[in-house]
């Protein structure tokens, strides 16, 4: 059965407990800070006009996001593959989600916001990274702040690498080769993505 109205929800679900109903907060406490500092990747979340999602990955040394103030944080881009989906959305629609994880902690900081797009900033030499600046600087106002439980890495034991399988799937080559029309070969395929010749390209 289709669940269509509101109360149909909360009907199955429940009512949350009042710890996850006032955990909301609208500024960074010392604790989100710390937690920022030691965080190296972050989910973003983002819609365009129409509603049409995206979430996209972002990843640097631990401590990579810039706090300017209890209300706002940076988020630095580097090279990438330049679709800038979440950009375009941003620039349609500036609400974001945020979710920062900390490598072998089960929970995640979740952080809701309007985002806007520099290219330059005084902080921005505060974000070199192998001598290269960012490319530009997601910059994020808080709207909510809160920590999200650890039950979806519990159940998934994502941090468990007893159960790890990466090489149950193809290389990544392969998997492109599998999706898609390339004039590459499966060969020419797994030269460009060889770790050691795609890595020089993360900050050049």
């Amino acid at each position: 059965m289709q669940i269509t109205s509101v109360s149909e929800l909360e009907d199955l679900l429940g009512a949350p407990m009042p710890r996850a109903v006032h955990k909301e907060r609208n500024r960074l406490s010392q604790t989100d800070r710390d937690w920022l500092a030691l965080s190296s990747f972050v989910l973003v979340g983002t819609a365009d006009a129409d509603g049409n999602c995206d979430v996209s990955p972002k990843g640097d040394p631990p401590g990579f996001v810039h706090v300017l103030d209890d209300r706002t944080i940076a988020v630095p881009e580097r090279p990438g593959n330049r679709r800038a989906d979440g950009f375009h959305n941003i620039l349609a629609n500036p609400h974001v989600g945020l979710i920062f994880l900390v490598p072998g902690r089960r929970e995640t900081l979740r952080i809701n916001g309007r985002a806007r797009l520099l290219t330059d900033a005084p902080w921005f030499d505060e974000l070199i990274v192998e001598g290269h600046k960012p490319i530009l600087a997601m910059v994020v106002d808080i709207d909510t702040i809160f920590f999200h439980c650890q039950k979806a890495f519990m159940r998934s034991k994502l941090w468990k690498p007893e159960t790890w399988t990466p090489d149950a799937l193809p290389t990544h080559a392969k998997l492109v080769k599998s999706v898609m029309e390339t004039p590459e070969s499966v060969e020419e395929l797994e030269a460009y993505y060889a770790e050691d010749r795609y890595s020089r390209g993360l900050y050049a």
